[in-house]
C-alpha cells in the first residue's frame, strides 16, 4: 500500500477521488428513482476501449446503437433522464457489444481506502503526494512498510484492545458555522466534505522495526536524543505509532513506555505517552484522570462526550471498563450530581440520532419546546433541554437553533446562559457550540488553555493529539479568524523546549 508523503501542505489536501460532494455539473439523482450507477455521467466520448486481456471485440450483433434512434425516441429518453442534454457519444455502444466498465471514482463508487466502524481513514486515499522532509530512513527510498504488528495485549492502556478500535471521526464532516438568519432563507447549510483535514498522515514506507531502532538509539547511552524522538513520532500517524510498542518488545525484550518514561520528563513526556495510545484508549484515560482525585475536570468530560461519535463513545466505555474495572457511567455518576450528571450520562450512552436527514417541521416543534421549557416559563425545565440536545442528530439541532433564533429573537446560547448556571450552564453551552461548529469550539478550548497566566497543558495536549488526524486544519482556520493570530504563533509563545517542538509538529504549520 502506498502512503501519501509527509508533511501535509498548508491549506489542506485535495479532495479524495470519488469522495462527496458531487462535482458541479454532475448528474443529480432523480427523486424516487434508482441511485446513479457507479461511474457517473457522462461516459467518455466514444465509449470505452476494450480492457486488456478481456473479451475479443465481437462484431456488432445487429442491435442498433442508441445514436441511431429517432428524434422522438431520443427525446423520450432525455425526458426520463430529467432533461439531461443529449450527447451522441454517450449512447454509443462500447466495442464488442459489452456495457462500459465501471469508471473508477464516479458518483456512487466507494471512497478509496475507507475503513469501517470509525477507524482512522487512510488519509488522502490512493493519491500520491510529493514526499516532504519528514523523518525518513537514511539512504532508503520509500518502501511499502511491513504489516503493522498488533499492539501488545499485555500492556494496560497501550494498544491492549482486542476489538476493532474506532478512532476519531473519518475524514471529518465539519459542522459549518450557523449562517446569519435572513427571513425566507433555507435554514440548513449542508456540511461540505473537503477531504482529509488533519495535519498528521501516514508516513510512506514506515516500518515499525526500523522505527523502534531509531527510538532505541535515541535513548541508549549517555543522554537522550529528544530531536530524533520528536522527528519520528511527529511524522507517523496513530496507526503507525501504536504498533511500535510491540515491535520494541519484539526487538529488545524491553517495554517502550517504561524506557521513554525513565528518559523523558514533564509535559514532553506526557505528550509522547499520549501519542502512543489509540484514540479510544487515550479518551478513556483522559476521562479517568478527569474524575479521579480531588475535584473533577468537568470541561474535559463534556469536550470528549459531546464531540465523539456513537461508535467511539461505546468503544471508550468498553476500554474504560476493561482498564479501570468499573463502568464509565458509574464513574461519572459517582463524581457529579444533579442535572449536570444527567447531561453527562445521557451523552455517555452514545445513542444520538446520526441520520443526516432534517425534518424542518420537527425542528420547529423542538425549537418551540425549548422556548416553552426556558424563556417562556417561570423556572426552567432542564430535562427538556437534555432530551433534545443529547438525542437529536447534529444536522437537526443546527436547524433547531436557527428556528429558535427566528422564533424568539435570541440565540440559544444566550437563553441557556440566562436560564442555567454553574456546571450545567457550561456543559449545555459546550454541547451547543460543539454542534454548531466543532472546529470553532476546539479553537476556543485551545485559546482558553493558553491565555492568561499559566497554560492548561492537559487540555492543550489532548486537543492537539486527538484532533491532529481529524480537523486540525479547520481548527487552525477558526483560530486565526477568531483570535487574530495563528495557533502556531500562540503555541510558540506559550510553550518551550522539546514540548513546544512536538506540539508544533502536530499543529502542522503556520497560518
Amino acid at each position: 500500500m502506498s502512503y501519501p508523503g509527509y508533511p501535509p501542505q498548508a491549506g489542506g489536501y485535495p479532495q479524495q477521488p470519488g469522495a462527496f460532494p458531487q462535482q458541479p455539473g454532475g448528474y443529480p439523482p432523480q427523486p424516487g428513482g434508482y441511485p446513479p450507477q457507479a461511474g457517473g455521467y457522462p461516459p467518455q466520448a466514444g465509449g470505452y476501449p476494450p480492457q486488456a486481456g478481456g473479451y475479443p471485440q465481437a462484431p456488432p450483433q445487429g442491435k442498433p446503437s442508441y445514436a441511431n434512434l429517432s428524434k422522438s425516441q431520443a427525446n423520450q429518453i432525455s425526458a426520463v433522464m430529467g432533461g439531461f442534454n443529449q450527447n451522441p457519444s454517450m449512447f454509443a455502444q462500447a466495442p464488442g457489444g459489452h456495457p462500459p466498465a465501471t469508471q473508477p471514482g464516479g458518483y456512487g463508487s466507494p471512497i478509496p481506502n475507507q475503513q469501517s466502524y470509525g477507524l482512522y481513514p487512510q488519509p488522502g486515499g490512493n493519491m500520491q503526494h510529493p514526499q516532504g522532509p519528514g523523518m525518513g530512513y537514511p539512504g532508503q527510498p520509500g518502501q511499502p512498510g511491513q504489516p503493522a504488528p498488533s499492539p501488545n495485549p499485555s500492556m494496560p492502556g497501550y494498544g491492549g484492545a482486542p476489538a476493532p478500535v474506532p478512532g476519531y471521526p473519518q475524514a471529518p464532516s465539519p459542522n459549518p458555522s450557523m449562517p446569519a438568519y435572513t427571513p425566507g432563507a433555507m435554514p440548513i447549510a449542508p456540511p461540505v466534505n473537503r477531504g482529509f483535514r488533519g495535519t498528521i498522515t501516514d508516513f510512506p514506507g514506515a516500518d515499525p522495526l526500523r522505527d523502534v531502532e531509531v527510538l532505541r538509539k535515541a535513548m541508549k547511552g549517555f543522554g537522550t536524543d529528544e530531536q530524533a524522538i520528536i522527528d519520528l513520532l511527529g511524522s507517523r500517524s496513530n496507526k503507525q505509532r501504536v504498533p511500535l510498542l510491540r515491535a520494541y518488545k519484539t526487538s529488545y525484550g524491553k517495554d517502550l513506555i517504561k524506557d521513554l518514561h525513565s528518559e523523558l520528563s514533564g509535559n514532553f513526556r506526557s505528550m509522547v505517552m499520549a501519542t502512543l495510545k489509540t484514540p479510544s484508549e487515550f479518551d478513556a484515560s483522559e476521562i479517568h484522570n478527569a474524575i479521579k482525585g480531588a475535584g473533577t475536570d468537568e470541561a474535559c468530560l463534556i469536550e470528549i462526550l459531546s464531540s465523539r461519535s456513537n461508535a467511539e463513545i461505546k468503544e471508550i466505555s468498553r476500554i474504560y471498563k476493561q482498564e479501570y474495572k468499573k463502568t464509565m457511567e458509574d464513574a461519572i455518576s459517582g463524581d457529579t450530581s444533579g442535572h449536570f450528571r444527567r447531561l453527562l450520562i445521557s451523552l455517555a450512552q452514545g445513542n444520538r440520532d446520526e441520520r443526516e436527514h432534517v425534518d424542518i417541521s420537527l425542528a420547529k416543534q423542538d425549537a418551540q419546546a425549548l422556548y416553552a421549557a426556558g424563556e417562556n416559563k417561570l423556572g426552567t425545565d432542564e430535562s427538556k433541554f437534555n432530551a433534545i440536545l443529547c438525542a437529536r442528530s447534529k444536522p437537526h439541532l443546527r436547524a433547531v437553533f436557527l428556528e429558535y433564533q427566528q422564533m424568539c429573537g435570541r440565540d440559544i446560547e444566550k437563553s441557556i446562559s440566562r436560564e442555567m448556571s454553574g456546571d450545567l450552564e457550561s456543559g449545555m453551552l459546550a454541547v451547543v457550540k460543539c454542534i454548531k461548529n466543532t472546529a470553532a469550539y476546539f479553537a476556543e478550548r485551545l485559546y482558553k488553555a493558553m491565555k492568561g497566566a499559566g497554560t492548561k497543558d492537559t487540555t492543550l495536549i489532548r486537543i492537539m493529539v486527538s484532533r491532529s488526524e481529524v480537523d486540525m486544519l479547520d481548527i487552525r482556520q477558526e483560530y486565526v479568524k477568531n483570535y487574530g493570530k495563528s495557533l502556531y504563533t500562540h503555541i510558540s509563545g506559550d510553550t518551550s523546549g522539546d514540548y513546544k517542538k512536538l506540539l508544533l509538529k502536530f499543529c502542522g504549520g503556520n497560518d
